[in-house]
């Protein structure tokens, strides 16, 4: 957004020029690595089968990113994939774009954000608007106002949260909650895991004698006001071994060791 009391780095507003400039950066960091990597296993390759497979890889991500493209472009396979994690190759890693707006935008965005849109449309990645203006004037906000005034702007919920919630889903990460007496927690898990392993999360011993998580959806929960009121409405469920854990479930878990 353009705003006369905020000068950009670079003089000009202009989302397209610096994507490509920190793109550029991350790749020239990549390449650096990748020929360090190359000059170490093209002595290896003479004699080593795995080796000559390394460094047929390399050399081809080394020509993409001489040609301006990102590993993250570049079909792999789940071995060649392999090879090169412990690399940790920057443009290899998923992107979100996070278009800072003024407050006016939030809700619908504008023609850089639509510039935005269209480079993270070429690299199937995802969009999320955040006003930091706005995000600064709810810190200050009691909690009671913040639903009024996101709903002057015309959203439900602050761009922070937008960009949280995206990154969540980008990594496949899930959260679920534990209540008791003295306090509530939020756990991270992997999308996928079953209730055992989510209990593992909080302790090995409820992994190993896991026998079922009393479970109930954080909405269900809030609505009826206590884990006692979701039972006698029927919305407690029991959930065995095999059950997968859903983004805001809420879990009593029942072991034995």
């Amino acid at each position: 957004f353009e705003n006369d009391d905020i000068i950009h780095v670079a003089g000009s507003v202009d989302p397209a020029r610096d994507i490509e400039i920190i793109n550029l950066e991350l790749g020239l960091a990549d390449l650096a690595q990748i020929e360090r990597r190359i000059d170490r296993t093209r002595k290896q390759a003479r004699a080593n089968k795995d080796a000559q497979l390394e460094l047929a890889l390399l050399e081809k991500l080394s020509a993409a990113l001489n040609e301006g493209k990102s590993v993250r472009q570049i079909s792999l396979t789940e071995e060649e994939a392999a090879i090169i994690k412990g690399l940790g190759l920057l443009t290899s890693k998923p992107v979100i774009y996070a278009a800072n707006v003024s407050e006016d935008d939030l809700a619908t965005g504008n023609e850089w954000v639509e510039q935005v849109g269209q480079i993270a449309a070429q690299e199937k990645a995802q969009v999320v608007i955040v006003s930091a203006q706005v995000e600064s004037e709810l810190v200050e906000l009691p909690e009671e106002d913040r639903a009024e005034f996101l709903a002057s702007l015309g959203v439900e919920e602050g761009g922070l949260k937008s960009l949280i919630r995206a990154t969540y889903e980008l990594l496949g990460l899930r959260t679920y909650f534990t209540s008791g007496p003295k306090e509530t927690r939020a756990w991270t898990i992997n999308a996928g895991m079953l209730a055992p392993q989510a209990a593992g999360v909080i302790h090995s011993d409820f992994e190993r004698g896991f026998i079922r998580a009393e479970t109930v959806s954080y909405k269900d929960l809030v609505a009826t006001g206590s884990m006692n009121a979701a039972k006698e409405k029927g919305l407690v469920r029991s959930e065995g071994k095999e059950y997968t854990v859903q983004e805001g479930d809420v879990l009593l878990f029942r072991f034995n060791v």
